[in-house]
């Protein structure tokens, strides 16, 4: 039976989805189903993730796939991808994912994202996170894919929970996706 999520992908590419999880064993069971959906739907799948939860998605995701198809995994180091100019800057962030994507794009390969995004600390302006996921939003409107954004429940101030459901069109809860009421899509203004 084709998971709901599956089938909304199957439906519409341009999904971006907000999941707020809730300890680190749900967080890796989601993500491994996530990629093994991805990857028997005949999608390459970009894992931005840390080293450490990396390993153990990996050593999960090798006792349900063949090496053949753990070749379909891209992992990209977290924080390499969020602080590649050195700091929290959103146009770096969205260079380095264009560059990440490029290659899928331009040959017309199939691909989904999962990002997690986490910081040592809450220091970095949370108005960059807003005009980061604006940015992520459009890119995935544009280029026709999914992409799950994961985050810390416990690490997000009501004030981050709010900017997130503003600029995801969708939220993962459990094993269900629903619609954001609170997102707001951007307003082409010509």
């Amino acid at each position: 039976m084709k998971s709901k999520m599956n089938q909304l992908f199957d439906d519409q590419r341009n999904i971006h989805v907000l999941y707020s999880y809730s300890g680190t064993k749900n967080y890796i069971d989601q993500a491994v189903s996530y990629i093994q959906d991805g990857i028997l739907a005949g999608d390459y799948v970009i894992l931005i993730e840390n080293e450490r939860v990396y390993r153990a998605i990996h050593k999960e995701l090798s006792t349900r796939l063949t090496k053949k198809q753990m070749e379909f995994v891209h992992f990209v180091n977290n924080f390499d991808f969020y602080y590649s100019s050195g700091s929290y800057h959103p146009p770096a962030i969205v260079e380095y994912f264009n560059k990440t994507v490029q290659p899928y794009v331009e040959n017309k390969i199939s691909f989904r994202s999962w990002a997690h995004v986490e910081w040592a600390t809450m220091g970095d302006p949370l108005h960059l996170i807003s005009d980061l996921e604006k940015a992520v939003d459009e890119a995935v409107n544009q280029l026709s894919f999914p992409l799950i954004c994961a985050y810390e429940a416990e690490r997000m101030p009501d004030y981050l929970n709010t900017i997130l459901m503003e600029t995801h069109p969708y939220v993962l809860m459990e094993n269900d996706i629903i619609l954001s009421e609170q997102y707001q899509p951007k307003i082409d203004v010509k």
